[in-house]
């Protein structure tokens, strides 16, 4: 939906009736307990009334949908920080779709032993900041 749809409405009024998403501190531990982070990564759930944009000092927010949909893993591989470093962005500014894009490249590289390059990347995806 574009705002032309609806053109009284701004984009913040579009934004601010998305429903919030709500997880438990359970479905946060199971997410741990099943990708294995180690204690030393120090991964905490967030505290009471935080969202996603409040990490603490010295943290960084992670969706749940780059390790689900998007496939990701810690620690990450040379071609994700390639892209990382080439875009000038943070693991933590990337839409989670964003993610499976990239690794569903990187998948079908190594499918066909082909190295997942930058170059290689660019020929079939662009990344556009929003």
């Amino acid at each position: 939906m574009s705002t032309e749809d609806h053109p009284d409405d701004s984009a913040e009024e579009i934004s601010a009736s998305l429903p919030q998403l709500k997880w438990s501190r359970e479905i946060f531990d199971g997410l741990v307990k099943k990708f294995k982070f180690p204690k030393s990564w120090g991964v905490i759930y967030p505290e009471e009334g935080k969202t996603a944009a409040q990490a603490p000092v010295g943290y960084i927010t992670m969706f749940w949908d780059y390790f689900t949909d998007g496939n990701f893993r810690l620690p990450v591989t040379r071609f994700i920080l390639d892209i990382l470093g080439y875009y000038k962005f943070y693991i933590s500014q990337l839409n989670p779709m964003g993610m499976v894009w990239i690794r569903h490249f990187e998948f079908l590289c190594k499918s066909m032993h082909i190295e997942p390059t930058i170059d290689r990347f660019r020929v079939f995806y662009q990344l556009h900041c929003s």
